[in-house]
Formats: structure tokens, C-alpha cells, sequence
């Protein structure tokens, strides 16, 4: 059995600057199938909806975007509940906002191949920042920075949804893309990515090392930390 006492250090596969961009399109499909089936997208969900208050209009940014799909679930729930939104999209990888822009065409959204700490919002610093399956790309030290950047980068405040290190987790999830992946990539990052997960505990050290407070912390189904940050706006 798995020993995740500690993370693993172990570079996950879409890391790398090789990848053909077919082979980026069928992990980002199944990636998407994996929030929805799983509640990644209606963890989200609500945390936006914490954010928002009783606005109907509002600006999100993700940063680690990928292919849109969370981007792309908002912009469902927003219409839904008749909320005006525009939504940034932001991904260092050219081959993710490729694949947004073409699976996405029609949404109000702007999608930039941007390192995302190289951003400046100017005068359009939007309402919510988030992250999603980003942060265990990271070391720890490396997260303080992140954070001080979605603290400064949001009108309303940031949230990350990011998954628990758990040794069931870890063999739940390398089961089912085993029997039902047809991506190496996914079959590979899946488990490494909930090995390079974070615990409570490591989470509540980094937000002190960042010297942030006003945040709250809440483990999610399925495996997931949903930790939210208010800006006080």
C-alpha cells in the first residue's frame, strides 16, 4: 500500500512542455467527466455562490484553467439564475486555451496563455478568483506567493478547490480511470495528483505562512478542500 504520510514530489505527466495537443484534448475532456461525475463542478458552484451574495452581475477569473470546463459550468449556473457574468480564463499551457476557445466559442469569456502571475488586471480586477486541481501542482513554499496573488487579484475574494491526499482516494480514483480512461495522461495523473494533495493541516500552515486569516476550510465530497477566502468587498 501507498505511503502519503508526505506528498509526493513526483512531476505529473501534463507538466511537461511535449505534450500533443490530441492527447491534451482527450485528458481535458475526461477531466471534465471526472468534476462532473464526482462534484468537483458543483463544489465550485457553491463557492461562487458564497462569494457573490446578492449581486447579478459578476466577473470570474480561473486561473490554471485548463480547458474551460469549470468556466464553462458557471457560465451554465449563472444563466440559470440569471446572472450577468464574464468570466478569464488563464493557463500557461498554449494547448489548454487552444482547446477552450474551440470547445467554448460562444461564451463571454477571455482566455490568455499567460504564466498568471504575470497578469495585471489594471482597472478590470475581477469580482472572484479561484483555482481548481491547480494548487498540488506546487510545492508549499511556491503557494504563498499564489495566494497573495489571488488575494490581490480579486474585488470579492478567492477560493481554491483542490483535492485531500488520502490513500483511498488514491486507489478509488486509479481504479476508475484503469476501467474507464482511454487517456494516458489522466490514467497516470490522476492518482499522483491526490498523492501531491494536501492535508488540513498543511493547508492551515500555508495560509499562516501567507499571513492570511479570514478564510475558511471545509473537506468536500468526493476527496476534495474547499478553502474560501473573503476579501470583505
Amino acid at each position: 500500500m501507498i505511503d502519503l504520510t508526505t506528498r509526493s514530489s513526483q512531476k505529473e505527466l501534463l507538466d511537461a512542455d511535449d505534450i500533443p495537443f490530441k492527447d491534451i484534448q482527450q485528458n481535458m475532456k475526461e477531466l471534465n467527466n471526472i468534476n462532473t461525475w464526482l462534484g468537483g463542478h458543483a463544489i465550485t458552484i457553491g463557492a461562487v455562490k458564497k462569494l457573490l451574495g446578492a449581486d447579478e452581475t459578476i466577473s470570474i477569473c480561473e486561473i490554471g484553467c485548463g480547458g474551460g470546463d469549470n468556466l464553462r459550468a458557471l457560465e451554465k449556473w449563472c444563466k440559470k439564475n440569471n446572472i450577468s457574468a464574464s468570466f478569464i480564463g488563464i493557463d500557461i499551457k498554449e494547448g489548454c486555451i487552444e482547446f477552450a476557445k474551440k470547445q467554448y466559442p460562444g461564451m463571454n469569456a477571455k482566455w490568455i496563455v499567460s504564466d498568471y502571475e504575470k497578469i495585471n488586471f489594471n482597472t478590470q480586477t475581477p469580482d472572484i478568483v479561484f483555482s481548481s486541481l491547480f494548487c498540488h501542482h506546487f510545492k508549499e513554499e511556491n503557494l504563498i506567493s499564489t495566494l497573495h496573488w489571488m488575494k490581490n487579484n480579486c474585488k470579492k475574494g478567492f477560493f481554491i478547490n483542490d483535492l485531500e491526499r488520502n490513500v483511498l482516494a488514491y486507489y478509488a480514483i486509479k481504479l476508475l480511470t484503469v476501467l474507464f480512461s482511454k487517456s494516458y495522461l489522466v490514467k497516470n495523473d490522476a492518482p499522483l495528483s491526490v498523492a501531491r494533495g494536501f492535508k488540513k493541516k498543511e493547508w492551515r500552515q500555508i495560509f499562516k505562512l501567507a499571513n492570511l486569516n479570514s478564510y475558511t476550510l471545509q473537506w468536500k465530497w468526493a476527496f476534495r478542500h474547499l478553502i474560501l477566502y473573503n476579501n470583505g468587498n
